[in-house]
């Protein structure tokens, strides 16, 4: 009996010693609130299972989960809360037994992108359990998903007390590219003391619908789960059962998901087009916004607020506040454009407007219903283009200008040689004006319903309208504050209907869990401002980000976006030569703006396609030169200079240095000889400009200089000429690169844009500090550039297309 005893009591130590020993849960034990492999559907188990899986993750997420056995009905026997926003989440595990309880907790990190992606989780157990220590783990994951059909997880666990560690593999297939099916099998390496859990399990997930999953899973153990999903938006509901080895029913599990929403049958296909677009656009429309402290919009998610809206089932139009709108014509013309493709799609667009001119109100001419201020006013003016001509000031201020000028049409330095515009250069500008006329006459003609003879008289007989005159006159429909157009939209197609802004639009909730990997690359590239090395465009450090997208094997194809009146020809051509490197490897577009001409369209010329508004002025293919030079602006100031030299031409350029200006005004003209110097470096470069673009246009040299000698052209007539290959805006360069690159319309691609932009503009902050204005005159602006530039061949066009005024 004695020994019998003994030996009880030697076991029970045993057992007790054995079972004190640091323990880890193996990876199958959360496979009751787990339908799939960790990365076959959605976001597994938010982190809790693999953290690389909540890099996928788009928007914060709640899943409650639990579980009932027949032995315990009417009591939760699992319990399980997982909540993550991207990047991070947390996750608690409680189980309860006849007596005691565990609880597993985990934090987990993500990091990298929807191709690769690691993560890190921390976690630790809470248990009554006796004879029972569970160990802190650290677990390692990782995500691959190389392409669309594919996915493969990697996880790697380890009790930080003891010696018990684990590595599971989970593949997964899409064999169509999508979430309608997923096939999927893991498998667990373990290195524990007993272990009763599964090494492996395969299995399906079908998406037979937006938002309703079927899952079924088996396991070596021959066990066997089945699992319902349905989204119901922001909220989804769950169960899945589980089935013994013997296929008997055992318990089900049950989730409540609250938070991100989902794709949804509902959305999908009963949808009530019930919502209305509110789009303001008050202040500037740019191109890129810094991070920070910039409330401004850009060009391209205006675009993508209406691409967006235009295929959203839920909306049926757009309400667009232009109240403080800035934007100059062109980027409201890609716009409009871009409404009338919305209107394409049988939907409505409403536009407010207080006060505004011709390119306002050609921009909400496109609308169903335009609604003015009751305080507001109309002046259609018609079109113009004027510049500014410092001849006489120059004259005055003691300094000379000395225009080389060889080329019929280049008309840059009349602002300082001449008093008047040249015939040549009145020629090219009322041929631009006569263009922007032209087009907004026949698109507010085409949307208001005006003959050609009523236009011309709103124009040229009214030209200024009150709200009462202006909706008399037909041009506007309804008169009243924003309020008035919130109370349109409600009584709108039978009433009910209610304003969202862009975020709510499904493209912008929806997760991008329906596409695995990364989403080929368009970048879109921004070249603004003067060609210059270190300002404007800044090419010493632009073309580092055009061999950037060059050489990254991401970025299927380039977009370059200019708007540029030209400078130095030097930095025109480092970014020229940098696309066409790229020519054969990737195709480049060429997207002009409001200016894409002389120095703007050397940028242009090597492009496989170049997209251009019918309003975009381009061409411009020439060059110029001039010399400021000191006559009396030295002598009246009371300055003197002196200098020695060793070479006939050593003093060519030195001069005073001016004050304000900080740069140097040389102190005489060319003599003859250098002059006939500068005239050969000038033509010799103009016909360097013209082969370069005829290289690029695969046309003859001929062809090219008859449409050169510097002259400008509205988008309209280079289609015509050949310069420009297609009408359109931004949006239209991005589907031609996509085409090019053979990635399909509807295709999701990543729009990566250069330059970076910083986090924020300290200009901003100037005027809060110091209490003065630091805004730059742009008249000041460019004399400086051309003292910088003094004496140089340079491709660019005249002060008024380089600081914007050129239209009004």
């Amino acid at each position: 009996m004695f020994r019998s005893k003994l030996f009880f009591l030697l076991n029970l130590a045993a057992i007790s010693f054995l079972s004190a020993q640091p323990t880890i849960h193996s990876s199958y034990y959360q496979n009751d609130f787990s339908m799939t492999s960790p990365g076959a559907m959605k976001y597994g188990l938010y982190g809790f299972d693999n953290p690389a899986l909540l890099t996928s993750l788009d928007f914060p997420d709640l899943f409650v989960t639990w579980s009932n056995p027949l032995s315990y009905i009417g009591n939760v026997n699992r319990l399980g809360i997982f909540a993550a926003v991207p990047h991070f989440g947390f996750g608690a595990v409680k189980q309860r037994g006849p007596i005691f309880y565990t609880t597993d907790y985990r934090i987990s990190l993500g990091s990298g992108n929807r191709a690769a992606s690691v993560g890190m989780t921390y976690g630790w157990t809470n248990s009554d359990e006796p004879f029972k220590d569970y160990s802190n783990i650290i677990r390692i994951g990782a995500l691959f998903r190389p392409s669309v059909y594919a996915s493969l997880g990697l996880i790697g666990t380890a009790a930080l007390h003891g010696t018990d560690k684990e590595g599971v593999i989970d593949a997964a297939v899409r064999p169509f590219g999508n979430e309608l099916l997923a096939l999927f099998a893991d498998y667990s390496m373990e290195e524990y003391r007993v272990s009763s859990f599964p090494k492996w399990s395969a299995g399906a997930a079908v998406e037979f619908a937006p938002g309703i999953r079927a899952t079924a899973r088996y396991f070596d153990t021959k066990a066997i789960t089945a699992g319902l999903q349905i989204s119901l938006g922001a909220i989804g509901i769950e169960s899945q059962a589980q089935y013994d080895e013997s296929g008997k029913y055992t318990y089900n599990t049950y989730g409540l998901r609250i938070g991100a929403y989902d794709r949804n049958i509902f959305q999908s296909y009963f949808v009530k087009k019930k919502e209305y677009l509110d789009l303001n656009l008050y202040g500037p429309i740019k191109y890129q916004r810094y991070v920070l402290f910039d409330n401004s919009k850009t060009l391209l998610s205006v675009l993508d607020a209406v691409d967006a809206a235009k295929n959203d089932p839920a909306v049926s139009g757009i309400a667009i506040n232009t109240s403080g709108m800035n934007a100059n014509q062109e980027m409201l013309w890609e716009l409009r454009e871009k409404l009338k493709e919305f209107k394409a799609a049988g939907k409505h667009v409403i536009i407010f407007i207080d006060r505004g001119g011709i390119n306002e109100y050609h921009f909400a001419s496109v609308a169903d219903k335009i609604v003015m201020d009751p305080s507001g006013m109309l002046m259609l003016q018609g079109f113009m283009m004027g510049r500014m001509y410092l001849k006489g000031s120059l004259e005055k201020l003691g300094i000379g200008f000395d225009e080389w000028r060889y080329f019929k049409y280049k008309s840059a330095d009349e602002t300082f040689s001449r008093d008047s515009m040249s015939d040549a250069d009145r020629e090219q500008r009322q041929k631009l004006v006569d263009d922007d006329y032209r087009l907004a006459k026949d698109d507010i003609c085409a949307s208001r319903n005006f003959s050609s003879a009523q236009f011309d008289s709103l124009i040229n007989d009214k030209t200024l309208f009150l709200p009462n005159d202006a909706r008399d006159a037909g041009l506007v429909d309804t008169i009243g504050r924003w309020d008035v157009v919130e109370k349109m939209v409600k009584m709108l197609d039978g009433g009910g209907q209610h304003m969202v802004p862009s975020f709510m639009l499904a493209q912008n909730r929806l997760p991008s869990d329906n596409r695995w990997g990364e989403p080929p690359r368009i970048a879109v590239i921004y070249a603004l401002g003067a060609c210059a090395m270190d300002e404007g465009i800044t090419a010493r450090r632009l073309v580092k980000d055009v061999n950037a997208a060059v050489d990254d094997p991401r970025v299927k194809g380039i977009v370059l976006r200019v708007d540029s009146p030209g400078g130095d020809a030097m930095a025109s051509d480092y970014i020229a030569e940098a696309l066409k490197k790229a020519k054969g490897k990737k195709p480049v577009i060429v997207s002009q703006g409001y200016v894409a001409a002389s120095g703007g369209y050397w940028l242009s010329m090597y492009a496989d396609t170049i997209v251009a508004a019918p309003n975009t002025i381009t061409g411009s293919i020439g060059v110029i030169g001039g010399w400021l030079y000191n006559k009396s602006a030295k002598e009246s100031l009371g300055i003197s200079t002196d200098f020695v030299k060793a070479g006939e031409h050593a003093d060519l350029g030195f001069g005073m240095t001016m004050p304000f200006f900080g740069l140097t005004l040389p102190d005489r003209n060319l003599t003859d000889n250098e002059r006939g110097k500068m005239e050969h470096s000038i033509k010799t470069l103009y016909k360097d400009f013209v082969q370069k673009v005829a290289d690029g246009r695969k046309k003859k040299f001929d062809d090219i200089e008859t449409i050169a000698q510097g002259r400008v052209w509205s988008g309209y007539d280079g289609e015509a000429n050949g310069l420009v290959d297609v009408l359109g805006g931004l949006s239209d360069a991005i589907a031609i690169a996509k085409a090019k690159a053979g990635i399909a319309r509807k295709e999701e691609v990543k729009i990566v844009e250069y330059p970076a932009m910083g986090l924020f503009n300290l200009d901003v902050f100037a005027p809060r500090l110091f209490g003065i204005d630091v805004k730059k005159d742009a008249t000041v602006e460019y004399l400086k550039f051309r003292l910088e530039h003094n004496g140089e061949p340079l491709p660019m066009l005249p002060m008024d297309f380089m600081n914007g005024t050129a239209r009004e």
